[in-house]
């Protein structure tokens, strides 16, 4: 027996006195210590804050595991977080794997990096991983792994669904608290949960959608062997199906951030020291080789250049990967079936080209130079749709009823939130603007007691409305009273609330104040950064923001949360300062003029930038009015490429024509149109803005060289019953001039972005008058949804009921295709009934091209 020991500890598994390592192999073990070593230097100013947890008793594979934690955390938690935190994630993590069945199935490193593993993405962080433990443990903890994973997104499913909100990411107890969230933030919430019943969980995302202008996050879980996908809070009857499936496999990459140094079977489109960017397309998508040579302009290869792979979405074309070239010129990802456009660039010279399936190799050529004033037409295609498996009917209809359940659940929940004659009661009782107070308690949502305990505080103080109004809706949402109390201080100052008292500056989470240090100007604000606070452009890898008190503990900083800092200390001491929103500069405000303040590795300075006026037309034949980051876009050269300026939240942006005083240099104007089939018609437009010269451009949608074709025929005397019980046809909803029908399944977010898109384009439909049908299959009604909600829908608009799915079929069966419960499924048939426009499935803007079909059926 002492020398089956004896080979145990020589091996690395046991310790001399018998304890196990964390980290088996020993070379990984070392590589992760050295690497925790540096982080205690970067992080020494809060050494004792981090650190003093390792001066407790704990075991071995506690201090293994913290030490992991340590060497790989992004920046922000080295700079927001403390040790006690830590510790309390590693236990838990330990604890999951003690309490169920699967925790010993778990290799190690799939545990290490997807269940001890405290961060999701780039979500704040809290204590949920202890919370959804007892919560979930006796509801799976005699269920198979497979079934466990399943029960655990019913779970979530009863706590959250979608709606669409902000980029910041809330912490998964904050999300359950309002009991809705955007895509990012049901799958962070959905991984930790299973990460909490120790369930490896990663976030997958697909950072643009190729057919659609949008994007999408979910989770895949480790079980048995394998990953699977599965729609967070959104259950289905089995892993591996989702209202995504199809929109997946027309997708052009698929991305997990994963935490450490990860030794996995996936590519990796960046491998770093602290974490790598794996791909998992293969999983979803055909697949191809996009490999690029980028040559000088006499088609000599280069040495140095940096490669941008980007797809056209939101009317600009978004970086799916960088990377740089090879000693030969070359690089080379993983994508998919569609056209990408290959940006490179060394320096400000620069060169782009069109990447297509059949291509073996693109090459770009560093032939472009800033300044010069062109104009270029492409068109973009994309991966085409492609059959997916499909579920039983029995099944769809038994998780239909179940999610009918979980929905009354979580509507249960979310009628204890405050009514409005409640909250106007408690208003008027204190003798204070009752519509106001109403707004910000029904925003609030979950969080309501917390802001309505900070408005009573405060009822006897004007500000406190504008202060609340300074914040956005997640703050409503997430912010303790206690948090806020640490700001409001309206008798320290004068003037503007948003840009002195309010702590929103950008998309941080907003922490209890600090004391920050007392400053007479601009200039002492700038030299103490310069002189006291380290910049680091690698380390901060999620991308969170640093909170101004985080930053002024660790010394330490990304840019992005330094110039938020900058913004803090300027306001704490009397100066108006803001983060400028479509371009991202920090600034503050002189003479009721705003300056930016340019910071680089040695120095940092005010400036004054020469500006230009640029005015913006609509083209009188455009058939929709269009919309900025739907249709078009500006953006301006830095760094050798072009950067989108953050315009839709800019009211002037809204009514055209109207004018922007822009900096000064070179800028593009994108312009997009969409087909049927998701391919892009795009029109790229460069010019210079020269200082005091005023500059002109039109928006023109390029035409689309579709041809309306009938893509199949429905028959107009069809029956179907109105809400009152009469009969009519479809014939007779047309009213002589089309139907749009949309079958839609309520509850999941695609159907949800149908009934968001049709407002846009409200009014031209009503001034057509034609038919627009809401359908919902019977299997899919909730007795929680009320159409009464969606107020904003074309006035004409009925909601019918689809029994048995019969006219699903016909419409199914007169396209020819298959149908996978991949709702919304949305045709436009004339009045003879001939179907002139299908969508089966997520797509954006579905309105907007019903109502191009309109108008080219018209003329």
């Amino acid at each position: 027996m002492k020398y089956i020991l004896f080979f145990i500890v020589s091996a690395g598994l046991l310790t001399a006195c018998g304890e196990p390592h964390f980290l088996k192999d020993a070379a990984y073990r070392d590589q992760v210590h050295q690497q925790f070593e540096k982080r205690k230097l970067l992080a020494a100013k809060r050494s004792d804050a981090l650190f003093s947890v390792f001066d407790r008793p704990l075991t071995l594979e506690q201090r293994e595991a913290l030490e992991f934690l340590y060497a790989y955390m992004p920046l922000n938690d080295l700079a927001d977080y403390d040790g006690n935190f830590f510790l309390q994630q590693v236990n838990d993590a330990f604890r999951a794997r003690r309490t169920f069945s699967w925790g010993k199935t778990i290799p190690d490193e799939i545990f290490r990096h997807f269940v001890l593993v405290y961060r999701v993405n780039n979500e704040d962080l809290d204590s949920a991983r202890s919370v959804f433990f007892d919560e979930l443990k006796d509801r799976v903890r005699h269920l198979s792994m497979y079934d466990a994973a399943l029960e655990v997104n019913h779970w979530c499913h009863e706590k959250v669904t979608y709606r669409a909100t902000d980029s910041r990411t809330s912490a998964p107890l904050a999300l359950a608290k309002t009991s809705w969230g955007r895509c990012g933030e049901e799958s962070t919430f959905t991984a930790t949960a299973m990460r909490a019943v120790g369930i490896p969980a990663r976030q997958c995302y697909t950072p643009r959608w190729a057919h659609t202008d949008n994007n999408h996050a979910w989770v895949e879980v480790w079980i048995d062997g394998q990953w699977h996908y599965l729609g967070a809070c959104e259950p289905e009857a089995a892993l591996d199906v989702a209202w995504f499936s199809a929109p997946a496999k027309r997708t052009m990459m698929v991305h997990t951030n994963v935490f450490g140094l990860y030794n996995g079977p996936e590519e990796k489109n960046v491998e770093k020291p602290l974490y790598s960017k794996i791909n998992s397309l293969p999983n979803y998508a055909d697949t191809r080789i996009v490999k690029v040579l980028v040559t000088d302009p006499n088609n000599q290869p280069v040495k140095e250049a940096r490669v941008k792979f980007k797809l056209y979405n939101y009317a600009d074309y978004y970086p799916l990967s960088t990377n740089l070239i090879d000693e030969n010129g070359e690089t080379s990802i993983l994508s998919g079936k569609g056209d990408l456009l290959i940006w490179a660039n060394l320096g400000d010279t620069y060169g782009y080209a069109q990447s297509t399936p059949e291509d073996t190799l693109t090459i770009v050529r560093l032939d472009h130079k800033i300044g010069t004033t062109y104009h270029e037409t492409l068109s973009l295609n994309v991966p085409k749709e492609q059959a997916i498996k499909e579920l039983s009917a029995e099944k769809i209809a038994e998780n239909a009823a179940r999610l009918a359940r979980e929905d009354s659940i979580r509507n249960a929940y979310m009628h204890t939130f405050i009514q409005e004659e409640t909250a106007k009661t408690w208003a008027k009782s204190l003798s204070i603007d009752e519509n106001q107070a109403w707004t910000f308690l029904q925003k609030a949502q979950g969080n309501w007691q917390d802001i309505q305990a900070f408005i009573q505080n405060h009822s006897r103080q004007p500000e406190v409305f504008a202060f609340l109004k300074s914040l956005r809706e997640k703050d409503l949402r997430d912010t303790p009273t206690a948090v806020l109390e640490s700001y409001f201080q309206p008798d320290s100052i004068s003037g503007d609330i948003a840009y002195l008292l309010s702590p929103r500056i950008e998309r941080e989470r907003i922490r209890q104040r600090v004391d920050l240090p007392d400053c007479a100007s601009v200039e002492e604000v700038i030299n103490y950064i310069t002189q006291n606070i380290q910049i680091d452009k690698e380390e901060n890898y999620y991308d969170c923001r640093i909170s101004p008190r985080g930053v002024y503990e660790l010394g330490v900083a990304d840019p992005i949360s330094r110039n938020i800092f900058f913004v803090a200390m300027c306001r704490s001491n009397g100066i108006p300062a803001r983060i400028e929103p479509a371009t991202g500069k920090p600034q503050y405000r002189e003479n009721q003029q705003w300056r930016d303040v340019v910071f680089d590795t040695q120095t940092a300075q005010t400036v004054d930038r020469p500006k230009a006026r640029l005015t913006v037309h609509n083209a009188p034949e455009n058939i929709v009015k269009p919309g900025y980051e739907s249709h078009y876009s500006l953006a301006y050269f830095k760094d050798g490429d072009f950067q989108c300026l953050e315009l839709e939240g800019n009211p002037a942006v809204r009514r055209f024509p109207y004018s922007l005083d822009l900096d000064t240099g070179y800028y593009r104007l994108t312009v997009g149109s969409r087909a049927n089939d998701g391919s892009v018609t795009a029109y790229n437009e460069y010019f210079t803005l020269k200082k005091s010269v005023p500059h002109t451009i039109t928006v023109r949608l390029p035409e689309i060289k579709d041809k309306l074709f009938v893509q199949g025929i429905v028959d107009m005397n069809t029956i179907v019953l109105l809400p009152n019980g009469d009969k009519t046809t479809l014939k007779n909803l047309a009213k002589g001039k089309g139907l749009m029908l949309c079958f839609v399944d309520p509850g999941k977010e695609p159907s949800k972005h149908i009934l968001q898109d049709l407002p846009a384009v409200s009014s031209s439909l009503e001034q057509w008058d034609g038919g627009v049908v809401m359908m919902i299959p019977d299997d899919k009604i909730s007795p929680a949804f009320d159409a009464s909600v969606f107020k904003q829908l074309p006035q004409q608009t009925l909601w019918l009921t689809d029994t048995g799915r019969t006219l699903l079929k016909d419409v199914v069966g007169a396209l020819q295709t298959s149908f996978s419960d991949n709702f919304p499924v949305t045709v436009y048939l004339s009045n003879n009934g001939g179907i002139l426009y299908s969508a089966i499935g997520y797509r954006i803007g579905t309105g907007e091209a019903i109502w191009k079909i309109i108008r080219m059926e018209k003329q």
